[in-house]
C-alpha cells in the first residue's frame, strides 16, 4: 500500500510569473491606495461645481455637475458673473492669470535645469577627480542641498532686501523680490544655489562607473583632454546626465515654496503650483482641474524627455546588450 503523499507534494508549483505577481500585488494595492484613488478622486472633483451662491435666487447651493466648465475657466480664461453668463476672466481673478503661472513655470523650468546641469556637470568633473580634500569637497558642495527649502527662501530673502546683500555688493538699487524680472533672476538664483548640489551627485554617480582603462587608452593614443571629455565624458555619461535633467525637471515644474517665501504675492512669480494652493482657498473642484491640468503637463514633458531624449531611468536587458 502507497503511502499517501503530503499536500506540499500535491502542490504544484508556482510559475516564475506567478511568483512575481505574488511579490509585486502588495506594492501595486499600496499603489492604488497612495496614488491611484487621491488621481481618481482630483479627476472626479474637477467636472463638479464648487458650492456658492446661485445668481438666480441668492441662496446658498451645494454645487453639481459642472462638465468641462472647470477646465474652460483656465484653458478659456471663462468666469461668470452676477446673473450666470459666461464672461472673460477680470484682470484680478486667479482664473486670468493661468497662462501667465504656466509661462512662469516653464521659463523657471528651462533656465534653471540648464543652468544646475551645466554647473552641476562641471562641480561633479571636479570632484570625481582625485586629490587631497575630495571628501571634505564633496560634504561642503552638499550642504546647499541639505538646508531646507524654506530657510533657503528666507536666506535669499534677506540677501535680495532692498538693503541686502546683493545691492550692497553691486551698488544698485533694485527692488528684487517686488519688481518683475529682477524677481524672477532672484527665484532663479535661489533655485540654482540650492538644487544644483543634487544633480552634480547623480552626475558624480555616472562618471564613477565609466572605466578609467578607456581614458588611459585615449592618452596612450594622443587625446588631449578636451577631446576625452567630448568624445568619452560626454557620450558614457548621456544616460546619467539625461535621467539626472528627468528628475529635475518634474521637480521644477512642481516649483511651489521657494517663490512663494521669496516673493511671497508678487504674481510675476507665481507658478501653477502656487496657483493651485491660492485657488484651494477659494473652491476646492476648481483647483483639482487645475490640479488635473498640471498632472497632464508633468506627464506630457517627463514622457517627451523619455522618449525624445531618451532620458529612461530603467533600462531593458536588450538595451542594456546594445549599450554593451
Amino acid at each position: 500500500m502507497k503511502p499517501k503523499s503530503s499536500p506540499a507534494k500535491r502542490r504544484a508549483p508556482l510559475s516564475d510569473t506567478a511568483k512575481g505577481w505574488l511579490f509585486v500585488t502588495p506594492v501595486l494595492i499600496a499603489l492604488a491606495v497612495v496614488i491611484g484613488y487621491p488621481v481618481a478622486r482630483a479627476l472626479y472633483m474637477s467636472f463638479q461645481k464648487d458650492a456658492g451662491l446661485d445668481p438666480a435666487t441668492g441662496m446658498f447651493v451645494e454645487g453639481g455637475s459642472a462638465g468641462f466648465d472647470n477646465f474652460k475657466h483656465w484653458l478659456l480664461q471663462q468666469c461668470t458673473n452676477s446673473l450666470g453668463e459666461t464672461v472673460s476672466c477680470p484682470t484680478g481673478n486667479l482664473g486670468s492669470q493661468f497662462w501667465l503661472a504656466i509661462g512662469v513655470t516653464l521659463f523657471f523650468t528651462v533656465i534653471t535645469v540648464a543652468l544646475e546641469a551645466t554647473i552641476g556637470l562641471g562641480m561633479a568633473v571636479i570632484m570625481g577627480k582625485t586629490f587631497k580634500g575630495r571628501a571634505l569637497l564633496r560634504a561642503a558642495v552638499l550642504i546647499p542641498w541639505a538646508i531646507p527649502t524654506a530657510v533657503t527662501a528666507r536666506l535669499w530673502e534677506f540677501m535680495f532686501q532692498y538693503d541686502g546683500v546683493v545691492n550692497r555688493v553691486l551698488g544698485t538699487h533694485i527692488l528684487w523680490t517686488a519688481d518683475e524680472w529682477p524677481a524672477r533672476f532672484a527665484v532663479i538664483a535661489a533655485d540654482v544655489w540650492k538644487t544644483t548640489p543634487f544633480m552634480a551627485l547623480l552626475i558624480l554617480a555616472g562618471l564613477q562607473v565609466i572605466p578609467g582603462d578607456v581614458y588611459e587608452a585615449a592618452r596612450v593614443d594622443g587625446a588631449s583632454a578636451w577631446q576625452r571629455f567630448w568624445h568619452i565624458t560626454m557620450p558614457l555619461l548621456k544616460p546619467a546626465l539625461l535621467v539626472a535633467v528627468l528628475f529635475r525637471t518634474m521637480d521644477a515644474l512642481r516649483m511651489y515654496d521657494l517663490p512663494a517665501i521669496m516673493t511671497q504675492s508678487n504674481p510675476n512669480t507665481r507658478t501653477i503650483s502656487m496657483l493651485v494652493v491660492d485657488q484651494v482657498r477659494q473652491g476646492p473642484n476648481s483647483a483639482s482641474a487645475l490640479s488635473v491640468i498640471t498632472f497632464l503637463l508633468i506627464f506630457t514633458v517627463a514622457f517627451l524627455l523619455v522618449k525624445v531624449l531618451g532620458a529612461n531611468a530603467v533600462r531593458t536587458q536588450e538595451e542594456q546588450r546594445e549599450a554593451h
